[in-house]
């Protein structure tokens, strides 16, 4: 079932989503010294291109020049991938089978503004993890 989402969201969304963020990348390994910004979407742009089987965590080491990173970001680059997650869920949610794809489009949003200190980390089944939904335990 994942596979059979990933491609139907590749062909509605998924494809010129990641080309934004590629974009976006481009644009910022373009200046020196916001090759991290280009590499943190590049990472995202995988992420788009392929999302179901996989979700994004902050990492453990996420410090205080991520955030700083994080703030010039929004006002750089991450706004316009923003309202390009909005623009995507509002037309996927015009038919009825887009609609499951077009929140997973606005549950994207938040990556669009928090790019630095995320991680992509493939999601496990009950089966593969015993302690899945126990308190504490992710």
């Amino acid at each position: 079932m994942r596979t059979l989402g990933n491609v139907l969201w590749f062909i509605l969304a998924g494809w010129w989503l990641a080309l934004a963020y590629v974009i976006a990348g481009v644009i910022a390994c373009i200046l020196i010294i916001t090759i991290p910004f280009g590499i943190a979407s590049f990472r995202l742009a995988s992420y788009v291109l392929w999302p179901f089987g996989r979700r994004t965590e902050f990492r453990a080491d996420f410090g205080v020049l991520a955030v700083i990173g994080n703030i010039l970001w929004i006002v750089l680059l991450g706004w316009e991938l923003a309202i390009g997650h909005l623009i995507a869920g509002l037309l996927l949610c015009l038919t009825i089978v887009g609609i499951p794809f077009g929140i997973a489009c606005w549950k994207m949003v938040p990556l669009a503004f928090l790019p630095l200190g995320q991680r992509i980390v493939p999601v496990r089944s009950r089966a593969e993890d015993p302690f899945a939904g126990a308190p504490g335990h992710p």
